[in-house]
């Protein structure tokens, strides 16, 4: 094994590691919002609504585990369905007020743990760490 080989394997272990403490974390801050969830809602939020193809476009996923996620998140009564005004056959989804305020409430917890865990950090290992992040999840989007 080479020392690139070395540090590809580092990085995959460690990213593994970051993901199963995000899913631990999402469900201690909301039981009941997996991660895939809250990053459903956060995206509904942020785009003030899309139709559920686009999120499984958007997050490469099937469209059967968006409909799960968006029923989940309608029993909850985070998502709601309008109709869009320009074409009455679609549906578009929408979080709902309170939808919308366990999404803040989470995203305040969220980036106080982050805060957190990175408090001991230089600015300058931030801004790197930060530069890497974008650069990898670049690479990502181009690569599929």
């Amino acid at each position: 094994m080479t020392h690139r080989d070395d540090s590809v394997e580092i990085i995959q272990q460690e990213m593994t590691a970051f993901a199963r403490r995000a899913r631990a974390t999402a469900a201690r801050m909301h039981p009941e919002l997996s991660l895939v969830s809250y990053t459903l809602l956060a995206h509904l939020d942020d785009q003030q609504g899309c139709r559920a193809t686009d999120l499984a476009a958007h997050y490469y996923l099937d469209k059967s585990t968006v409909s799960r996620q968006i029923a989940a998140l309608e029993k909850l009564g985070f998502v709601e369905r309008r109709i869009d005004p320009d074409d009455h056959r679609v549906q578009v989804l929408h979080p709902t007020e309170e939808g919308a305020q366990v999404l803040a409430n989470v995203t305040v917890s969220r980036r106080q743990a982050f805060h957190e865990r990175l408090a001991d950090w230089e600015e300058e290992d931030l801004d790197r760490f930060a530069s890497y992040l974008a650069r990898y999840n670049a690479a990502q989007k181009r690569l599929g």
